[in-house]
C-alpha cells in the first residue's frame, strides 16, 4: 500500500519539479536575464570601450529563446553618441542549439546608429576608444592567441538578419576641414547564412543605403566556409563633393561638379588561391566639371556624360576588359599665360612636385616582378559633340582658337601596343572651316598613318602667331589642305612623309596700323606637295599664284611699307642661351618644279615726291621653273606684263641654284612707257617736269652670289621737258643742252648705263644707282657738250676736243689746212639735232694777228719789197707799243672770221641760219703751238 502511494506521488513530484524548474526558468528568462543584461552590457562596453551606455529596456522570452532591447545609446568620452538603436530583437533556434549550432532564427535591428570617425592618424574612433580603455589590461598570451587562431570557427547559423532604417555617420578628420557624411536609410537583409560548409546552398543578402540622393545597392549570395560570394554592386549618383573629398589627395585638379554611378557583377572565392573577377561592369559619369586649380572661376573641363560599358576584371588572369568609352559633349578650355605655362600642365607639375616632397624616395625603382604582365583591352573611345577652346596670352596680341562639333573615335586598343589602332577625328573651327583626320596608329614601335583634310579654315584666327615673326595683320584668307601623313619611329631619328595639296584663298595682308591692302591674292595652290621628315626635303610640283597683288608704298620718311613687316630683333642673352649642336644637322633640300603667276599686279607709290609718284604693273603672267637649292640646278624665268596701263614688259632668263654662288642671268625689256608718268620722279633730279616722251628699257643682269653686273640700255623717244621744278637734288647743269646733245637725229636718246655692285650692301640700290648714272651722264653732256659729239668727230678722224674750235692763219680769214673737215663734222651734228644751237665768236690775237696785219701793211706801202731790216725794226716797235694799227683793223678781222665760219656752215653745209648765232668777237684769242689763231664754238639748246 505504501509502495502504491509512493508510485502515485512520483508523477506528481515530477510535475511539481517540472513546474518549479519552469518557474525558475521563466523567472531567470523573464526577469533575471534582462536584469543581468541591463547591467552587463553597459558594464562591458564601459570596460572595453570606455563608453557610457543607456538602455531603456531589455526583455527576454525564454520560451521563444528571444531577447529584445529598446533604445540603447552609447556615448564616448566627449559625450557624443557612438552607437545606438531603437530596437534589437534576437530570436534563437532551439533545435539547432541542441545540435550544437548557435542558431539565430531571426535578428531584427531597427533604426541603428553608428558614428565612425576617421582620425588624423587614419585610425578610427572605435580603435582609439578600445585602446584607451584596455591600456591597463594584460595582453593575451601569444600561446593562447596562437591556439585560438588555429581553432575552427564555431558553427553559427543566421536564418534572417534584418536591419531597417539604419544611420551611419562618417566623419573625416584627415584633411584640413572635417567632412561629415550621413548615410541614411541603411537597410540590410541577410538570410540563411551558416559558418560551416554547405554544398547545396548559399546565403542571400541585400544591402541598400543612401547618402542623400546617393544610393548603394548590393545584392547577391554569400558562403562563409569556404568564403564565396557573387552578386551585383551598384553605386548611384555619387556627387562630386563626396568623390572629391576622398580623392582630393590623388587629384591634381579641382573637382567642381559631377555624379558617378558604378555597377558590376562580381565573384569572390577564397581557398588556396584567392579568386576574384567582375563582369558586366558599367561606369557613368554625368555633368562632370573640373577646373585646373582652385583659383579659376570657371571649370576648364565639362562633359554631359562619360560612359564606360562592359567592364570586366580577372585578378587571377591579371586581365581587364573594357567595352567602349563614350564621352558626350565634352568642353575643354586650355589657357597659356604670358610666361608660357599651360594651366592644365602647370597644375599637374605642381601636384607632382608636392607629392615628391611629401613622399621622398618614392622615385626609387622597384625590383622587377616575376608575375605575368597585366593585360587589358578596350573596345574603343568615342567622343561626340565636343568643344575645345584655346586662349593664349603669350603672343603680343592674345590668341583665341575654338574647335566645335568635335567627334573622335578609335578602334580596339589593347596592352599589346604592337597592334595598330584605327582612329577618326572631325571638327569645325568656330571662326570658320573644318578639319578631319583618320588613319591608324601603332604605339610600339611608333607608326602613324593619317589622312588629313581641311577646308575653309579662316587664317585671321592665327594672326597673333604670325605677328610673333612679322608685323602683319590678316584681313581675310582661308586655308585648305588634303594629304596623307606617314610617320615611322621604329628607328632613331623619326622618319616620315607627307603627300598632298594645299591652297590659300582670298588672302589679304596689311600692316596692323593701316587699312590699306599690302599683299593679297585670289588663290595660292601647291600641288603636289612631297615632304620628307628625315632627311628634310620639300618638293612641290606646281605652285600656282592667281591674281597676286602687292601694294608697295614709300612713305614720306623714305621707309617702304614692306620694310615695316620685319620686327626689331629681340635682345637675347647669349650667355644663358644653350648653344645648338649643328654638327649633325641635315641640310634642308627643296625643289619647286614650276611657279605659275596668273594676272599678277604691283602698285607702287612714292610719297617722298611732290606730287607723289605712282605707277603700276599688271597683267603679269608667266612661269618660273626649276627652283632648287641643290646643284646643279638652273631655273628658267619667262614673265610678261604691263606697266602704267600701256607699256609692255617682259622678263626672261635663267636662275642658278638658290643659296649658292652660281650665276643667274636675267633680261628685262620694257616698251612704250609714257615718260610724263615718271615726271614726279625724274623732276627731282632734272629740275624740270616731263611734258612728253616714251621710255624703253633693255636690261641685262648677271648675278653671281650677291655681286651684280648689269647693263641698262635706256631709250627715250621725243623727251620734252615741261615747267621748271624746284628740287635740291636737281643736277646743277644745263639740262636742256644735255638732253639735246644726247638725242639723235630722230629725237631719240639711246644710252647704256653699266652698273655693278654688291646687293648685300645696304648702300647699294640698283634703281638709285641707274638713275644717278643717267644724271651724271646728262651733266657731263651739258658741261662738256662736244664730248657727246665724239662719235661724229671720230668718223672725221678728229677728237671731240678738236670739234669745238678751228684755227685761222694769222691776219687772215683763211682756215688752216684740215680745219674745213671740222666744220663739216660740226654741221652734220647740227643737222641731226635741230634743237642744238651753235654760238660763233670770232676772235683775234693781238700779237699773232697784229704782227701779220702790220707786215701786210708795210709790204703794201713798199710795193711788196719789204726788207728784213725794216720789218724787224717795225716788229720791235709794235711789240713795244710804239707803233699801232688802224683802230678798226683788229675788230674787222675778228668779225670777218665769225662771218666766214657762219657762211661756210650755212651756205656750204646747209646748216639752217636759226641754228647759228654770232657772238661779240673776242680780242684775246688763243694761239696754237704752230702760231695759228684759235676761234672756239659753244653749244646751246632751244
Amino acid at each position: 500500500m505504501a509502495q502504491s502511494r509512493q508510485h502515485s506521488r512520483m508523477p506528481r513530484n515530477l510535475i511539481i519539479g517540472f513546474l518549479v524548474l519552469l518557474i525558475l526558468y521563466s523567472l531567470a528568462g523573464f526577469l533575471l536575464l534582462p536584469w543581468w543584461l541591463e547591467r552587463f552590457v553597459p558594464e562591458q562596453l564601459s570596460q572595453r570601450m570606455g563608453w557610457q551606455v543607456d538602455v531603456t529596456d531589455i526583455s527576454a522570452n525564454p520560451f521563444r529563446l528571444s531577447v529584445e532591447a529598446s533604445e540603447l545609446t552609447a556615448r564616448d568620452s566627449s559625450e557624443e553618441t557612438v552607437v545606438g538603436f531603437d530596437r534589437l530583437m534576437i530570436d534563437m533556434n532551439f533545435f539547432q542549439l541542441i545540435r550544437g549550432i548557435v542558431g539565430f532564427e531571426a535578428i531584427q535591428l531597427e533604426e541603428p546608429f553608428i558614428r565612425v570617425d576617421l582620425l588624423e592618424d587614419y585610425s578610427v574612433n572605435f580603435a582609439r576608444d578600445f585602446q584607451a580603455a584596455s591600456a591597463e589590461d594584460d595582453a593575451l598570451p601569444e600561446e593562447q592567441a596562437g591556439a585560438e587562431e588555429d581553432q575552427a570557427p564555431p558553427s553559427v547559423y543566421f536564418g534572417q538578419i534584418d536591419v531597417n532604417g539604419g544611420e551611419l555617420l562618417f566623419r573625416d578628420y584627415t584633411q584640413a576641414e572635417m567632412a561629415e557624411f550621413r548615410i541614411t536609410p541603411l537597410d540590410l537583409t541577410l538570410s540563411d547564412l551558416a559558418t560551416w560548409q554547405r554544398d547545396d546552398r548559399n546565403s542571400d543578402y541585400d544591402l541598400q543605403a543612401a547618402l542623400g540622393s546617393q544610393i548603394i545597392e548590393w545584392r547577391g549570395n554569400l558562403s562563409v566556409t569556404p568564403l564565396y560570394s557573387n552578386g551585383n554592386l551598384m553605386v548611384s549618383n555619387v556627387d562630386h563633393e563626396t568623390v572629391g573629398h576622398f580623392l582630393a589627395p590623388y587629384l591634381p585638379y579641382d573637382l567642381r561638379g559631377g555624379k558617378v554611378s558604378v555597377s558590376s557583377d562580381y565573384e569572390l572565392q577564397s581557398g588556396d588561391v584567392l579568386y576574384f573577377s567582375t563582369r558586366n561592369g558599367r561606369l557613368l559619369l554625368e555633368d562632370l566639371a573640373v577646373a585646373p586649380d582652385a583659383q579659376n572661376e570657371q571649370p576648364g573641363l565639362t562633359t554631359a556624360s562619360i560612359t564606360v560599358d562592359d567592364i570586366g576584371f580577372d585578378l587571377n588572369a591579371r586581365e581587364a576588359v573594357v567595352g567602349q568609352i563614350s564621352v558626350e559633349q565634352p568642353n575643354v578650355a586650355l589657357a597659356r599665360n604670358k610666361a608660357g605655362d599651360i594651366d592644365w600642365v602647370a597644375g599637374l607639375a605642381a601636384f607632382n612636385e608636392n607629392n615628391q616632397q611629401k613622399e621622398p624616395g618614392t622615385e626609387a625603382s622597384e625590383p622587377a616582378s616575376t608575375e605575368q604582365p597585366f593585360r587589358w583591352s578596350l573596345d574603343g573611345i568615342s567622343i561626340s559633340d565636343g568643344r575645345v577652346s584655346w586662349k593664349d596670352q603669350k603672343p603680343g596680341s592674345p590668341a583665341e582658337l575654338t574647335l566645335e562639333q568635335l567627334s573622335f573615335s578609335t578602334g580596339d586598343i589593347s596592352s599589346e601596343m604592337e597592334d595598330p589602332m584605327s582612329y577618326k577625328l572631325q571638327t569645325a573651327l568656330a571662326s570658320g572651316g573644318t578639319l578631319s583626320l583618320n588613319g591608324q596608329l601603332t604605339p610600339l614601335p611608333f607608326t602613324l598613318e593619317a589622312a588629313i583634310s581641311g577646308s575653309g579654315i579662316l587664317l585671321a584666327v592665327f594672326e597673333p602667331y604670325l605677328q610673333e615673326s612679322a608685323n602683319l595683320a590678316i584681313e581675310s584668307g582661308t586655308l585648305g589642305l588634303d594629304g596623307n601623313l606617314d610617320l615611322d619611329g621604329q628607328q632613331d631619328p623619326l622618319t616620315g612623309t607627307f603627300s598632298g595639296t594645299a591652297e590659300v584663298s582670298g588672302l589679304n595682308l596689311q600692316l596692323p596700323d593701316s587699312s590699306d591692302r599690302m599683299i593679297s591674292w585670289q588663290a595660292l595652290r601647291l600641288a603636289p606637295i612631297e615632304y620628307n621628315v628625315h632627311p628634310p626635303r620639300l618638293e612641290i610640283g606646281t605652285v600656282t599664284l592667281a591674281e597676286p597683288t602687292i601694294n608697295l608704298v614709300r612713305n614720306t620718311d623714305s621707309v617702304h611699307n614692306v620694310a615695316k613687316i620685319s620686327l626689331p630683333p629681340k635682345s637675347v642673352d647669349t650667355a644663358s642661351e644653350p648653344q645648338e649642336d649643328t654638327t649633325e644637322d641635315e641640310s634642308f633640300i627643296f625643289r619647286i618644279g614650276q611657279l605659275m603667276i596668273e594676272k599678277g599686279a604691283l602698285d607702287y607709290t612714292d610719297r617722298t615726291l611732290d606730287p607723289a609718284f605712282t605707277t603700276s604693273l599688271d597683267q603679269l603672267n608667266g612661269t618660273i621653273t626649276g627652283l632648287s637649292n641643290v646643284s646643279p640646278q638652273q631655273g628658267k624665268v619667262s614673265l610678261k606684263g604691263r606697266v602704267g596701263g600701256s607699256a609692255s614688259v617682259e622678263a626672261d632668263g635663267t636662275i642658278g641654284t638658290l643659296g649658292t654662288e652660281e650665276t643667274s642671268n636675267l633680261k628685262l625689256t620694257m616698251k612704250d612707257l609714257s615718260l610724263p608718268a615718271l615726271s614726279p620722279y625724274l623732276s627731282r633730279y632734272l629740275g624740270y617736269g616731263i611734258d612728253s616722251g616714251k621710255l624703253e628699257l633693255d636690261l641685262d643682269y648677271e648675278i653671281t652670289g650677291s655681286q651684280i653686273d648689269a647693263s641698262n640700255r635706256v631709250i627715250m623717244d621725243r623727251l620734252s621737258l615741261g615747267q621748271p621744278v624746284a628740287s635740291e637734288e636737281a643736277v646743277n647743269a644745263p639740262v636742256k643742252l644735255g638732253l639735246t646733245l644726247l638725242r639723235d637725229g630722230n629725237g631719240v636718246i639711246d644710252v647704256n648705263l653699266p652698273v655693278s655692285g654688291d646687293l648685300d650692301s645696304p648702300d647699294f640700290r640698283i634703281g638709285q644707282v641707274v638713275m644717278r648714272t643717267f644724271v651724271n651722264l646728262l651733266a657731263k653732256a651739258a658741261t662738256s657738250p662736244f664730248s657727246v659729239l665724239g662719235s661724229i668727230a671720230e668718223l672725221a678722224g678728229l677728237s671731240s676736243e678738236e670739234l669745238g674750235k678751228v684755227r685761222f692763219e694769222p691776219g687772215t680769214t683763211r682756215l688752216v689746212q684740215g680745219e674745213a673737215e671740222k666744220l663739216a663734222a660740226l654741221a652734220e651734228a647740227l643737222l641731226d639735232r635741230p634743237d642744238l644751237l651753235l654760238n660763233i665768236r670770232g676772235g683775234v690775237s693781238p700779237d699773232a694777228d697784229g704782227l701779220a696785219l702790220l707786215r701786210d701793211e708795210l709790204a703794201a706801202s713798199q710795193n711788196g719789197a719789204l726788207s728784213e731790216e725794216v720789218w724787224q725794226e717795225a716788229r720791235e716797235a709794235y711789240l713795244a707799243g710804239e707803233r699801232t694799227l688802224v683802230p678798226e683793223a683788229m675788230s674787222n678781222l675778228a668779225s670777218a672770221r665769225g662771218a666766214a665760219l657762219q657762211e661756210i656752215l650755212r651756205d656750204t653745209h646747209g646748216v639752217p641760219a636759226n641754228q647759228l648765232f654770232m657772238l661779240d668777237p673776242s680780242r684775246s684769242a688763243e694761239v696754237s703751238e704752230d702760231g695759228n689763231v684759235i676761234v672756239g664754238f659753244t653749244l646751246d639748246a632751244r
